[in-house]
């Protein structure tokens, strides 16, 4: 069976920086589990997976248009400090604020004694990503998890909707 628009896949991968550097591996823990067609995965990784099947291993480039997107500069912003009452922040903290597009993460970049830099891009944005993907299980998605949207583990997933 090939991975296809509603079916169940379950992958091992590893996730690079163009440079090389890991962000992310299934290879040591669970695999992943994810309902083609839902859009759990970034655009160009479920394009790749399309058609694969069981043994199925590759390695893509995926540019940052087909992943995380490009980066924003207008989403850098610096706010008066006074704006996280009195709280304690240090960079790497995310935050969830709200903008006149809705609520959008942001997280810390920067901290003086009077402002914080905030950044409102995913922090893969801007990356070219690298994946290592092995295919080790295809099967159609059951009734439920096409409702759902997701993939159940034995048992189902704990929720009705």
């Amino acid at each position: 069976m090939n991975i296809s628009n509603k079916t169940v896949a379950t992958i091992h991968f590893t996730v690079c920086s163009a440079d090389g550097t890991q962000i992310d591996s299934s290879k040591e823990r669970e695999p992943m589990v994810f309902l083609q067609g839902s859009h759990f995965l970034i655009q160009g990784l479920e394009n790749e997976l399309e058609g694969k099947s069981v043994g199925d291993k590759f390695v893509i480039d995926i540019p940052p248009e087909m992943a995380y997107g490009v980066r924003h500069d207008e989403l850098v912003q610096t706010v008066p400090k006074s704006m996280f009452e009195d709280m304690d922040v240090t960079p790497g903290m995310t935050f969830r604020a709200t903008t006149d597009d809705g609520e959008q993460s942001v997280m810390i970049v920067d901290v003086t004694e009077d402002e914080v830099v905030v950044d409102g891009n995913h922090p893969l944005s801007g990356l070219t990503l690298n994946f290592d993907v092995e295919v080790l299980e295809v099967r159609e998605a059951t009734e439920e998890e096409l409702v759902h949207g997701h993939p159940h583990s034995e048992g189902g997933c704990g929720h009705t909707h």
